[in-house]
């Protein structure tokens, strides 16, 4: 199931996506809004509304997106790292949060803002210490992100936090697909149509299992909870007026446009 969050007449709500459409277009989809939200149990409503008709939303509101560093090894080769002992872990907090259509807004701090398109996994109850075996019981499925980095601010300054935690640099979206197996999919980048990076899943050196538990021993994740898996290597830079997209196999395709900061 693709489960968006979206507004219509100043509503909010999450609903089912139903149909298909030619890629790049919404032609065709409907939304079947749910009863309830999808961290409980739900029905459908059977009320439709085409997609076209409403704005799509972050499909979540984290309360905190943990990203995952250097878990792509060509990634950590081209910035000239190597691929850590233990994976390498950072916050974006909430407010870094932007949904599919929302502008990426480049920051005044920094003269080099990067792509790096992800795998993002969507937690789906809450849980702590949970064993490799039982790690796929948590998630609720499966989303794109863009992990919108000021690279020349990380170099500078080391801890991460201002280079990755900056307004608008987490956009995640269309919506969370629910049934994936995501050990091998397709993620794509494109800035203005050109392809920029291209990779699988399969190389990612630890995998989704190994990375909530990893995550899992440390702190609580909660319902909504944000999980980046890394970036394949193609990351490169983003200028005001680039338009860059995220596609993964299997999800669908994250749009963003990059603007001045007003």
């Amino acid at each position: 199931m693709r489960i968006a969050r979206f507004s219509i007449d100043g509503n909010v709500a999450f609903g089912a996506v139903e149909g298909e459409s030619p890629p790049g277009t919404t032609d065709g989809l409907v939304l079947d809004i749910i009863k309830g939200i999808p961290f409980a149990d739900f029905e459908l409503s059977g009320t439709k509304v085409p997609l076209s008709k409403v704005r799509l939303l972050p499909p979540v509101l984290p309360n905190k997106v943990v990203g995952i560093g250097r878990n792509y090894a060509e990634h950590a080769a081209e910035l000239g790292n190597e691929v850590p002992d233990v994976p390498v872990a950072f916050f974006k907090p909430s407010t870094s949060v932007a949904g599919p259509g929302d502008a990426i807004v480049y920051p005044s701090f920094s003269q080099e803002v990067h792509h790096e398109a992800e795998l993002a996994v969507v937690i789906g109850r809450m849980c702590r210490e949970v064993p490799r075996e039982r790690a796929r019981d948590v998630i609720l499925g499966y989303t794109c992100a863009n992990d919108v980095t000021a690279r020349d601010v990380q170099k500078r300054e080391k801890q991460w936090a201002r280079a990755k935690g900056f307004d608008t640099a987490c956009p995640l979206g269309p919506w969370v697909e629910t049934d994936l197996d995501p050990s091998d999919l397709t993620i794509q980048c494109t800035v203005n149509g050109e392809q920029r990076q291209l990779g699988r899943t399969t190389e990612m050196v630890r995998s989704v299992e190994d990375l909530i538990v990893h995550i899992s021993e440390a702190m609580t994740l909660l319902p909504g909870d944000v999980i980046l898996t890394g970036t394949p290597a193609g990351v490169g830079p983003l200028n005001v007026g680039d338009e860059v997209a995220v596609t993964i196999e299997g999800i669908g395709t994250l749009t963003n446009r990059v603007i001045k900061r007003g």
